[in-house]
């Protein structure tokens, strides 16, 4: 499904799933999910792209999340400007940003205000960490869910899992900086991934001579 616009020359597809209908709903919606992303930004991001909207794919957002989380910045700034761009080109790039934006800093902005009159209450204190909890539940259901985007992925279930489990240890366990995590792990699964692609290319290639020869 492609999604075009009157004022861009040079629409693009976001997904085969779908797209933003215009910049007027890639705004609205990216204001509605940022005025929902309590921390746990993920479930939210993944539930109303994905579920809702049907702008993308499982498997598309798994793809595209990746990408957004190795460029620098916040992951679903950096997803909403691919989105924005691949939809309505750089305009559509700045209305994703705006949505993303506008109402969660003006809403930021009272908080702080309202936060800073209370912050040393315990109260207070004792409710953030309790919202911890909530959090951490929601990114890992949300990452339970997309599992199921790993049955297409070219290398596989079991080396999938042996590269979280890898890059969970690293993080978690030995505290190795982000950064050599993901030029290790990161460059070694995109290396695995490529060959494996490759080799299924080559095979399919082979079957589609041989069906010929027939």
């Amino acid at each position: 499904m492609s999604t075009t616009s009157s004022n861009d020359p040079t629409p693009q597809t976001v997904s085969s799933f779908g797209g933003p209908k215009s910049k007027g709903d890639l705004f609205l919606s990216f204001t509605f999910l940022a005025l929902q992303g309590f921390g746990g930004v993920l479930a939210v991001v993944q539930r109303e792209l994905v579920e809702k909207k049907k702008w993308l794919t499982n498997e598309e957002f798994v793809e595209q999340w990746s990408v957004a989380q190795i460029l620098p910045g916040p992951n679903v700034i950096n997803l909403g400007v691919m989105i924005g761009q691949r939809s309505f080109g750089p305009s559509g790039a700045i209305v994703a940003l705006a949505g993303l934006l506008t109402l969660p800093l003006l809403f930021l902005l009272i908080l702080a205000a309202l936060y800073s009159g209370v912050s040393d209450q315990a109260w207070v204190q004792s409710s953030l960490r309790g919202m911890n909890s909530v959090v951490a539940g929601l990114i890992i259901a949300t990452a339970l869910k997309m599992t199921s985007a790993l049955a297409k992925n070219p290398i596989g279930i079991f080396v999938s899992v042996i590269f979280a489990a890898l890059t969970f240890s690293a993080v978690a366990l030995l505290h190795m900086p982000l950064l050599y995590v993901l030029l290790l792990l990161g460059g070694a699964s995109c290396i695995y991934a490529y060959r494996k692609t490759l080799a299924l290319d080559l095979a399919k290639q082979s079957f589609q001579a041989s069906k010929e020869s027939l």
